[in-house]
């Protein structure tokens, strides 16, 4: 069975191809997506990666697309692809959480992985907790978030430079690709288990600007720089 995957839920994303086979995993290509790019260049480099491999999207098996969170732009993004995709050639989709792919690709250390975590910006944080009897994904403020990277230590995961330097004792991975969530969603895929595109949406955690202060009765909107504007899409 031959996968594409879709992650543009960073500062930078990708798209993969791979064939998996019984139980063997093979990455056929790989294609980096600069951020901000990702609503010109995805489309086109989907079609090159597939051109270039020599693969038609009848052959494709499977879509696996990272679901967020992380920039609210980014997700829509991909998920729109995805889902569109599936749709109009009939693929199975399967999306996963960030938080989980990166978990999961620090999960090969001797230390068992508990809880992985995102910068959200605002000094908030979104957080995966894996050590309870159930796992949840939150947005935690900088104090709450500090106090639980104390208590895990190596036990939590992160990808950023920026967190890592505030949870010195975090397993540091380098930030997840389209490859890594595919990987992780093998067991899924094996499995059968996918999700339905016509309900699919993005695992956003907070909610965007735009949702928050078009409420009824919402605070005045803050005003933000244009730097700022830029790292929160």
């Amino acid at each position: 069975m031959i996968l594409l995957a879709i992650d543009t839920c960073g500062s930078s994303g990708s798209v993969a191809l791979a064939r998996f086979e019984g139980k063997k995993f093979t990455r056929l290509g790989q294609t980096e997506l600069a951020g901000k790019t990702y609503s010109a260049q995805l489309m086109p480099s989907i079609r090159n990666l597939l051109a270039d491999r020599k693969v038609t999207l009848s052959e494709i098996g499977a879509i696996g697309v990272t679901s967020g969170p992380g920039s609210f732009t980014g997700i829509r993004i991909g998920l729109a692809t995805a889902k569109g995709l599936a749709e109009v050639h009939s693929i199975p989709i399967i999306a996963v959480s960030r938080l989980a792919v990166v978990a999961h690709k620090a999960g090969r250390r001797e230390v068992q992985i508990q809880a992985s975590a995102l910068d959200a910006s605002r000094h908030e944080f979104y957080f995966r907790d894996a050590s309870g009897a159930k796992t949840t994904e939150a947005l935690l403020p900088r104090d709450a978030f500090l106090a639980r990277a104390a208590e895990l230590g190596p036990q939590l995961a992160v990808c950023e430079a920026s967190v890592h330097a505030l949870a010195p004792s975090a397993a540091l991975v380098e930030p997840p690709t389209a490859e890594d969530a595919i990987r992780f969603a093998l067991p899924r895929l094996a499995a059968g288990e996918f999700d339905d595109p016509l309900t699919l949406d993005g695992n956003y955690i907070r909610r965007s600007d735009a949702e928050i202060f078009s409420q009824p009765g919402a605070p005045p909107r803050p005003r933000r720089d244009s730097k700022a504007s830029e790292r929160h899409p």
